[in-house]
């Protein structure tokens, strides 16, 4: 089954096929993100607009993937392109302080104020690393906690524990002894979570997690998870860390920690606070982000950066622009994408059961995924779970989308919607996977 739709896709993209077999010459696997990769190759973009995409062999399809999650606007929208309009003939990048930065880190603090003090830079990855170096010198303890499965970008010392089988090394270059005090927490079970925090507590500087599970699964935290890690960390001294680089801005307006009543000592953003332009943010306890002041002496500071290019000016307007944009439309756009979030997990669910292919669609507000469940795996609470479903199933329905019906999601990987999509695009979706469940049936 999965061949047919293999060999349709590639009956419509000859030109992405010829540029890959380019790419691969010049860029090692073709790709320049590893996640941007799937078989037999990946198609290249031409242009976006809205909720669609087109491809070099002007291919259209409607994106679910939307510049990995980070688009709520949806591609090329208005109130983003002005701002770029504006700000480009100005300058790209000054390499000195810009007055944007100032207003979108008062933007961020006054929608979370949580976010006492904010330090820009141009990756998520970025902002995870500099997040867990704080805690390490705030606490002046060495162990970090991160949840099986949990992506917090390519750092070095996030990069554990992120791929299945997870007990297994994430690839070459990685030191045993960079990594040695980095340990791993199951998803959703708070019992086997706090067993394996007790044995490294009295050198543990912080937990961090992100409050829906992404790339493992769009996995949702079961009641008093995200709580009891919290109260946890504050028991023994420890720092709490939400990564809401997916969460923030995206579930609602003040992102997850407001959704779970949450406090964290320190928080992560990008994505969608980069209004489609590169940016990440560490954001936090004022006592705890002065520690990176370049007025404080060698041995009192901790070193982070952010980059050549962070807090330009480019991603600075962008930013400030959409965060204007949807206080100025919340909560209309929240209930609109949430509601259209809902009625995608229980339509796919439906249909596919009903036409006897066994799934769980996971997911939070706008975010979703389809798990092909099996004999072994009758819910979907951690990335083990996820990671145990029927994987082959779920790329071949994610090729049957992208090559049959115009739907793109990055095999594998959640959906996101922008206020682009409406109901009719929801239908469409839920009908071509009921054809596809048919055609399962069939094979």
């Amino acid at each position: 089954m999965l061949d047919q739709y293999i060999k349709l896709y590639e009956s419509k993209t000859a030109k992405s096929r010829s540029l890959f077999d380019q790419a691969t010459k010049t860029f090692p696997g073709g790709v320049n993100h590893n996640i941007r990769y799937f078989e037999p190759y990946p198609f290249f973009t031409q242009k976006a607009h809205g909720k669609h995409l087109w491809d070099v062999d002007n291919n259209k399809y409607t994106d679910y993937w939307m510049g990995h999650w980070s688009l709520i606007l949806g591609h090329s929208h208005d109130v983003i392109v002005g701002a770029l309009k504006a700000k480009v003939p100005e300058g790209t990048i000054f390499g000195t302080a810009n007055e944007l930065s100032v207003r979108l880190a008062q933007q961020i603090s006054k929608i979370v104020p949580r976010a006492e003090m904010v330090r820009f830079s141009t990756t998520g990855s970025e902002a995870t690393m500099y997040a867990v170096r704080l805690a390490r010198a705030f606490t002046n303890k060495r162990v970090i906690a991160k949840i099986e499965g949990g992506w917090h970008g390519f750092n070095t010392t996030l990069l554990k524990s992120v791929n299945f089988p997870f007990d297994e090394d994430e690839g070459s270059g990685l030191l045993e002894e960079e990594q040695k005090y980095v340990v791993s927490i199951p998803f959703n079970d708070l019992e086997a979570s706090i067993k394996i925090l007790n044995s490294v507590k009295d050198d543990l500087a912080c937990i961090i997690v992100e409050p829906l599970l992404g790339g493992a699964g769009c996995i949702p935290p079961e009641k008093d998870y995200l709580h009891g890690l919290q109260e946890y960390a504050r028991k023994i001294g420890a720092l709490f860390i939400l990564d809401e680089i997916v969460t923030g801005f995206r579930l609602s307006l003040k992102g997850a920690q407001d959704i779970f009543s949450l406090e964290p000592d320190l928080f992560t953003l990008g994505k969608i606070v980069g209004g489609g332009l590169p940016i990440g943010v560490v954001c936090g306890k004022k006592e705890i982000m002065q520690l990176s002041d370049p007025k404080r002496k060698k041995n009192q500071r901790c070193s982070i950066g952010g980059g050549t290019f962070a807090a330009n000016p480019l991603s600075m307007a962008t930013g400030l622009a959409t965060l204007v944009h949807l206080v100025g439309k919340n909560p209309r756009i929240y209930d609109k994408i949430n509601k259209l979030g809902e009625e995608a997990r229980r339509g796919i669910d439906k249909v596919m059961n009903e036409n006897g292919v066994k799934v769980k669609t996971t997911g939070m507000g706008s975010l979703f995924l389809t798990h092909f469940l099996t004999d072994k795996v009758s819910d979907v609470r951690n990335a083990r779970d996820a990671a145990s479903c029927n994987i082959d199933l779920q790329k071949a329905y994610h090729f049957a989308l992208m090559a049959k019906h115009g739907i793109f999601f990055l095999p594998h990987k959640m959906g996101a919607i922008s206020v682009e999509h409406d109901s009719n695009d929801i239908k469409q979706l839920v009908d071509a996977s009921e054809q596809v469940a048919g055609e399962i049936q069939v094979s």
